[in-house]
């Protein structure tokens, strides 16, 4: 799945570009750099390359959902809705601006069911964020049409999705705001990175300026800049931006041939009797990154977890058990272990709806396993693992508990 697995001579090229001048931060130094602007480089190729009006890197994609929602006014007694299944900083990006996340069910498209998106609807109601999780897309058609009926904003968690489209439009483009995460194993790569991506020129302009202490950026040199609001030192590295830079420009080969791979072990996968598949809302704007399906049973997709680990089978992930992924291991969350103290009104808000009963997610993602596809194997190795991934869940499927 990741860039990193294809990191070269051109990334090697772009950082060594930096070096040679010396300036390694974004802003400012504009003799010394020699016309080097890595950083200002890589927001117009990601701006051409998505089609977005304006782009802003930032330093992580954390960072950037806490500058997005930041830029789009959202803060305190604000309700964010959000999946149960998504990574930490989704919900620490809604703390840190003081609103509360409102977590719902997923159906099996691994994404908010839009029926309980509308169900958590209330007067406190900012945002609906939904995240298009291990490369592929949310519903949304449905969600886009309940922020539209309810004047809510729509703010797309895209991190894992980088390249994915919906009915031809690019995933992190179709909210208010979308955000993407460069870090290590993530499509492309930044080493660390974020962007977001808006239509929107006044909340971009808000993103430039809070993501770098609230500098306007329009001064002479930095001393010169104004500060019409106050901001963090979210700002990406020029060495950072290089190695994106060159990233991007290979994520079409990224994409093709993690496509190639995917079809390749799904055309394995399917041929089992009793496996189901995760529902893709557009399958043609899927990235490829996974191949994600269900067993019948929780039982049966444990075995098959252990089946798949003990033939030597990395790469299957199952969220269920994931401390990172699931609300159901989020024993911090829920249990209020936060190590700056939030109002009492906001921390009673947040501990009401994480400490909800999602039965419907645990039923989905009980029987879930997510298989990551790598851009190194070749067509042999990905039909092969195909095989064996299919002989595990064939065994497990007949009621055999350990895989030969």
């Amino acid at each position: 799945m990741p860039g990193y697995e294809l990191f070269g001579a051109e990334e090697r090229k772009e950082v060594t570009d930096v070096l040679e001048t010396g300036i390694l931060m974004r802003y400012g130094f504009d003799g010394p750099r020699n016309g080097i602007w890595k950083a200002k480089e890589l927001e117009s190729g990601l701006q051409e390359r998505f089609n977005s009006p304006y782009v802003q890197l930032v330093s992580s994609g954390t960072a950037a959902l806490t500058t997005a929602m930041a830029a789009l006014g959202i803060g305190a007694g604000d309700e964010i809705i959000m999946p149960s299944f998504t990574f930490v900083a989704s919900f620490e990006a809604v703390l840190s601006v003081g609103a509360v996340p409102v977590l719902v069910e997923i159906d099996e498209s691994l994404t908010p069911d839009p029926a309980a998106v509308a169900a958590a609807i209330t007067p406190k109601t900012k945002a609906i964020m939904p995240v298009h999780m291990c490369g592929s897309m949310a519903r949304m058609d449905e969600l886009k049409a309940l922020c539209t009926e309810h004047n809510l904003l729509l703010i797309e968690d895209a991190c894992q999705a980088i390249g994915g489209t919906y009915k031809g439009k690019m995933l992190g483009t179709i909210g208010d705001a979308g955000t993407f995460s460069f870090d290590f194993v993530k499509t492309i790569t930044c080493a660390e990175g974020g962007a977001v991506l808006t239509p929107n020129e006044d909340v971009w302009k808000k993103c430039d300026e809070y993501s770098d202490h609230g500098h306007d950026h329009l001064g002479k040199d930095r001393g010169a800049d104004l500060h019409p609001y106050l901001g963090y030192n979210f700002r990406i590295s020029e060495l950072h931006a290089a190695v994106g830079l060159a990233q991007l420009r290979k994520l079409d080969d990224f994409l093709a041939l993690q496509k190639r791979n995917q079809g390749l072990v799904w055309n394995e996968l399917k041929k089992v009797n009793g496996l189901t598949f995760r529902d893709l809302p557009d399958p043609e704007g899927d990235t490829g990154a996974f191949i994600s399906f269900f067993l019948p049973t929780e039982l049966q997709a444990r075995e098959a977890v252990a089946g798949f680990a003990a033939a030597g089978l990395g790469g299957n992930f199952y969220w269920y058990d994931n401390n990172w992924h699931y609300i159901r291991k989020w024993e911090h969350l829920k249990n209020g272990a936060w190590m700056h103290r939030l109002h009492e009104d906001h921390k009673k808000a947040v501990l009401h709806y994480v400490n909800q009963p999602f039965p419907q997610s645990d039923a989905i993602m009980g029987r879930c396993i997510s298989s990551s596809v790598s851009l190194l194997w070749t067509e042999a190795e990905a039909r092969e693992r195909g095989q064996k991934m299919a002989a595990v869940l064939e065994q497990v499927l007949a009621g055999v508990n350990e895989p030969a």
